[in-house]
């Protein structure tokens, strides 16, 4: 497990938008760790992971398009039935929200695993929770009901 930057840009939802980026960043020599891409109506939000944030956030700034920057957990998840549902169940168990969560597939056929681009409220402590393994030992309060109850 590790932290990493995640830029997030919103774009207009027509053709040809997404390859005009996608492409600088390319000549730009920028690889992707981790890609994402939303509709939300006449704009879509991408969110990724670059393997080079300061090359990446110059091309951008070179097209005059605004981002946004924002720490991310990057986990690798292995490729089995509930294997993310446990990453979510120990943030969950620690009282850590996730703002929201996507992944990128290891392997060509997604059989190495994949990792998991998880955006929490407080990631310090939410690498301190995945990396024990446990949820922290912290005295739970009084009357909270499950999470699974909520």
């Amino acid at each position: 497990m590790q932290t990493a930057k995640q830029l997030s840009v919103s774009l207009v939802n027509k053709p040809g938008r997404l390859a005009a980026m996608l492409g600088a960043l390319g000549k730009g020599k920028v690889n992707f760790r981790a890609l994402s891409v939303m509709d939300s109506g006449d704009r879509g939000t991408v969110r990724f992971v670059p393997d080079d944030f300061t090359a990446a956030a110059e091309v951008l700034n070179g097209m005059n398009v605004r981002y946004d920057a924002a720490d991310v957990l990057l986990v690798e998840v292995p490729n089995q039935s509930g294997a993310f549902r446990k990453v979510c169940e120990k943030l969950a168990a620690d009282h850590l929200n996730i703002d929201y969560a996507y992944c990128a597939l290891g392997g060509g056929n997604g059989t190495k695993g994949s990792v998991a681009v998880i955006k929490v409220n407080d990631l310090a402590r939410a690498q301190k929770v995945l990396s024990e393994g446990t949820a922290s030992t912290k005295k739970k309060l009084p009357g909270r009901r499950p999470v699974h109850a909520r």
